[in-house]
């Protein structure tokens, strides 16, 4: 009985001992048993417990669900913006807009490296002319708004919506750069030059060496050293415009008026309440935002400004909202990533809603190479029509899906021929004179947030305008934002 005792006692703890050092160890494989980051083994390299840091200028929003849509009344009759219910992942959003100094350090940047290239720098310069209009005097805004250093920390204007995109891309290279300079694997290279400049895609396709001070050591056995990877959790995730659902749920901020997942009060603000004004003591009766109270009136009577500013202000004006974020209502409109639809409401997913992906498939040769096409039209990059792919998409759950479409069953005339070949989504919007004439096509882009030369029922963050990609006005800016990897709250 004695023995029995003591066998059952050495099983039960050679179960346990092989259950922690395998099914509960992190540091080996559930799976194979093999441990992880052992050069014993061929040295399989694995960041375990690694977490997405916040990036220079971010603020985590916790996602969660929320009512998309309209909550007060169309005054202009558009139609566009029923509510809906829809759940937004966490991400990253800028605290501030983007300033003017930030944008002329990027002007800075392209000036220096693409020396050959110098329509890249012209490309990217901001139009100051925005500030001109034919009954107001306000060339001084011209000439001094963007550079004079007194507007340094304002918001950039005149940038269109591809302008936009390219300062993300910037910005996510050199955050990654600096990354890598932090952990001692480069070293600043200031002699980057035209294409020999740090790009992220470029540098984890080994394309990019620049200043090396050290490679981290690899485990494998056949190699000394190796580059950073991906899997390696040093390198951030792409800086980019946010979409429409993550602009709107992040400006409402519904994390200050929530409590055991019951919120009890629906905001028509960025703030608490149905007033622009402030209700603390303290500040008592200041305005929240700047805009434009009456007719003529955009800053109020010397000695008692309403608002403090005439135009736009500095970004970290007024009180920030319950994430964090400045002026996510007033100072400037926002562009956002989507392309705008008056049905998006009725076409879009209700987690992560968006419009605006487009599907590509690129072909390759049986050794698994790019095709593409050469000069005289050979098949040497090709990629699927991109009609092809929304159908594959789309098709199958009934059509009407996706705006870049461009297929003749999601005609929105139905009388017209689509029997050609050269029809694209533009074709369903944009006719000729003799038909019909529509500003919305796949280059219009939504802009939110109201600013300092609208009225108080543009500073409501469910409302929507719209504005050609490559338009630019006096009254719009952006701010970035970032995906959140790993756990929607963080640490």
């Amino acid at each position: 009985m004695y023995k029995f005792a003591s066998s059952l006692l050495l099983l039960a703890a050679s179960v346990l001992v092989v259950s922690c050092g395998r099914g509960d160890n992190p540091n080996v494989s559930p799976t194979t048993g093999w441990e992880y980051n052992n050069p014993d083994n061929g040295g399989f390299e694995v960041n375990v417990g690694a977490e997405q840091k916040t990036g220079p200028g971010l603020v985590l929003i916790e996602g969660g669900t929320f009512t998309m849509g309209r909550i007060q009344e169309d005054v202009m009759y558009d139609w566009n913006n029923p509510i809906r219910r829809v759940t937004v992942s966490s991400f990253y959003m800028d605290e501030t807009e983007v300033r003017n100094i930030d944008y002329r350090m990027y002007l800075w940047w392209l000036q220096r490296v693409y020396v050959d290239y110098p329509e890249v720098h012209v490309r990217a310069l901001p139009d100051t002319l925005v500030w001109r209009s034919p009954l107001a005097f306000n060339e001084p805004y011209v000439q001094y708004y963007f550079r004079h250093p007194s507007y340094n920390n304002y918001p950039v204007v005149g940038v269109n919506w591809l302008q936009a995109n390219d300062y993300c891309i910037w910005r996510t290279d050199r955050v990654n750069e600096q990354l890598l300079i932090d952990e001692g694997i480069l070293s600043f290279d200031p002699n980057q030059v035209n294409e020999n400049n740090f790009n992220t895609e470029a540098y984890l396709a080994g394309q990019y060496e620049g200043v090396v001070l050290q490679n981290l050591e690899s485990l494998d056995p056949n190699k000394e050293e190796r580059r950073v990877m991906l899997e390696d959790g040093i390198l951030l995730p792409r800086y980019r415009l946010p979409t429409e659902a993550e602009w709107e749920f992040a400006a409402y901020a519904l994390i200050g008026n929530t409590f055991e997942e019951r919120i009890f009060e629906r905001r028509i603000y960025p703030w608490d309440g149905h007033n622009v004004r402030n209700s603390r003591p303290k500040h008592m009766g200041e305005f929240m935002a700047n805009f434009v109270r009456g007719r003529g009136d955009l800053m109020g009577v010397a000695g008692s400004l309403n608002d403090n500013g005439s135009i736009t202000v500095d970004v970290k004006s007024y009180w920030p909202n319950d994430y964090g974020l400045y002026c996510m209502a007033g100072n400037v409109n926002e562009w956002v990533q989507d392309v705008y639809r008056a049905l998006s409401a009725q076409d879009v997913d209700g987690f992560n809603p968006f419009r605006g992906n487009v599907y590509t498939d690129m072909s390759r040769d049986a050794n698994g190479n790019l095709l593409t096409k050469d000069e005289l039209g050979r098949m040497q990059i090709d990629t699927v029509n991109d009609a092809d792919v929304a159908n594959r998409f789309n098709y199958q759950k009934g059509d009407y899906r996706n705006y870049l479409d461009g297929d003749k069953l999601s005609s929105i005339q139905e009388s017209r021929d689509w029997s050609g070949n050269d029809f694209d989504s533009n074709q369903m919007y944009v006719q000729s004179d003799d038909e019909y004439f529509s500003l919305i096509n796949d280059n219009v882009r939504v802009i939110k947030g109201g600013s300092w030369k609208d009225r108080a029922y543009w500073l409501n963050p469910s409302t929507r305008r719209y504005l050609d990609q490559e338009a630019a006005r006096d009254d719009l800016g952006f701010r970035c934002a970032m995906i959140r990897v790993g756990s929607p709250s963080g640490f």
